[in-house]
Parts: structure tokens; C-alpha cells; sequence
């Protein structure tokens, strides 16, 4: 899989607009200010494909970037306090319509910070996930952040997270250091292998 070849393809705000899915497709899911744009961008070693704000809650669609025979999805940031009864009714509608939607997900990477607990909507996504089969990974963000002694503790406190039990992984990222993207590569190109 070349990572160094991916365009923007389209961003679609509800679940009406979105596409037929046509393509293997890779999902990132988390909530607002987990630093998905930053890994995202990493990943694909760009600046500037997915971006990245001061003010959590900016991605408000999904949006859609190609890397040869690969669909990427970055879904909107859930948890964002200072978002409208519609805008959240508008981003319910837009997930559920997404993951009802027939789609040709091989794994969702499911971003979670290392430096502290599942959030309740993190726990309800992992929930989700876990309870309608989607193959899923989680990517633990911010790892550069810890000190060694608080990165054991808490590496070993996701290790034995009931909501992880059937996360085909479990990697630690950085998206400063680059940490953990070789391994969420590698598990990509085996998801999208059928792996």
C-alpha cells in the first residue's frame, strides 16, 4: 500500500449525501481534540490532508481521501460540548447513516488519549463497535506526552480494558515522534488484505 500517494476525495455532512461504498475502507473514529487530524496527517506523512484546528469539534463531516485502492474515512469528533441540539442530531443521523450504509469497512481505528480514560462517549463507540461486529483497532494518542513510569501504568491499564477485549489491536501513537505508525501501517495493509 503507498501511503505517500493519497488525494482528498469529498466531504459529506449528511448521510443522504454519502456515496455508495466501492472501495475497501479504512475508518478513524474519536472524539473532538483526541489529535485524530494530527495522526491522520502523519500517517500519510502531509501537513495539511486532514485539518488540523485550535478548536476542537472543527470536523463536522465525513471526509474522504483515496490512497490507491483504499478509501479513507475521517468521521466527525464526537463529545464536543458547544455543538447545537441540531448539530447533534444532524452528527447522530450522519454516523448512523454511515455505519448502516452497506459499507466495505475493514477496520475502524478507533483513537483513544493514553494520558486518560475512556470518556462515556468513548465507551459507548467501543461498545457499538464491539456489539455490531465492525472489525476495530485502537490507536492510544498523545504517547510522547507520558513519562515512561505513567506510560507503563497506563499501556497496562488499556491492556486490560474490557471495552478493548476485541480490538484486533492496541498501538501506541504519537503523532509529534511518528510512534506507532509503522505498526498501524502494517495493520491497515493486513485489514485491507482481508486479513
Amino acid at each position: 500500500m503507498k501511503f505517500n500517494d493519497v488525494t482528498f476525495e469529498a466531504a459529506y455532512g449528511t448521510a443522504k449525501q454519502l456515496p455508495p461504498s466501492d472501495l475497501p475502507e479504512i475508518v478513524f473514529a474519536g472524539k473532538s481534540n483526541v489529535g485524530k487530524s494530527s495522526l491522520i496527517n502523519k500517517l500519510f506523512n502531509r501537513k495539511n490532508l486532514a485539518r488540523v484546528s485550535a478548536v476542537p469539534g472543527k470536523t463536522t463531516t465525513v471526509n474522504f481521501f483515496r490512497a490507491g485502492n483504499v478509501r479513507f474515512a475521517d468521521l466527525p469528533g464526537y463529545g464536543y460540548a458547544k455543538r447545537s441540539k441540531a448539530e447533534i442530531l444532524r452528527w447522530s443521523e450522519l454516523m448512523e447513516g454511515y455505519f448502516a450504509g452497506n459499507r466495505d469497512i475493514r477496520v475502524v481505528i478507533q483513537l483513544l488519549d493514553m494520558r486518560h480514560p475512556p470518556t462515556q462517549d468513548d465507551t459507548v463507540m467501543l461498545q457499538f463497535l464491539t456489539e455490531s461486529g465492525v472489525p476495530f483497532a485502537a490507536a492510544l494518542t498523545k504517547c510522547d506526552k507520558l513519562k515512561p513510569t505513567e506510560r507503563r501504568k497506563q499501556a497496562a491499564y488499556f491492556a486490560d480494558l474490557p471495552a478493548l477485549a476485541a480490538a484486533k489491536a492496541v498501538i501506541e501513537t504519537s503523532a509529534e515522534t511518528g510512534e506507532g505508525m509503522d505498526a498501524l501501517k502494517s495493520l491497515i495493509a493486513a485489514c485491507v488484505q482481508g486479513e
